[in-house]
């Protein structure tokens, strides 16, 4: 969808978005924060809270809060859990993502995903940089786009 169309079909001071980061890989997290911050503004929303919470594993308790509070339209989750020498990688990303994705089912608000999992630093930079394939912008744009289609059902 073109930003131009969602900014008309959104209006810029109904929807509220709430963005949940984590600041655990803070120099990734927050190219992302600035993707998420970017799109929104750039669809004309206006109503924008930022939450910080430790790291990715609490980013799903925040959103759930949040969700249950009735104050926000659309909640973005970003972070980032880069693969390491272990088998935690694997066990954070799958919680997450799973965890993140029951908190719009529990609720009906729409959550979205904004947490990477690269495979190393590289491609953690690579998807937090300031050109297209930044991933906070997909999940704002996402959000967008989900409070559109939930306000026309």
């Amino acid at each position: 969808m073109a930003e131009s169309f969602l900014r008309e079909a959104l209006g810029a001071d109904t929807a509220r978005f709430a963005i949940v980061v984590s600041c655990f890989n803070e120099p990734v997290t927050a190219g992302l924060l600035d993707g998420a911050k970017a799109a929104l503004s750039d669809c004309g929303a206006s109503n924008i809270t930022v939450y910080r919470c430790p790291g990715a594993f609490e980013i799903p308790l925040v959103a759930k809060r949040l969700a249950a509070s009735g104050n926000v339209d659309a909640i973005v989750c970003l972070g980032a859990v880069v693969k390491g020498q272990t088998y935690h990688f694997e066990v954070i990303s799958d919680t997450v993502v799973r965890a993140i994705q029951q908190v719009a089912l529990d609720t009906g608000i729409p959550v979205t995903l904004g947490v990477i999992t690269p495979l190393d630093a590289a491609q953690a930079h690579a998807r937090s940089g300031r050109d297209h394939r930044n991933k906070g912008r997909e999940a704002a744009m996402a959000a967008v786009e989900m409070v559109i289609l939930m306000q026309k059902i």
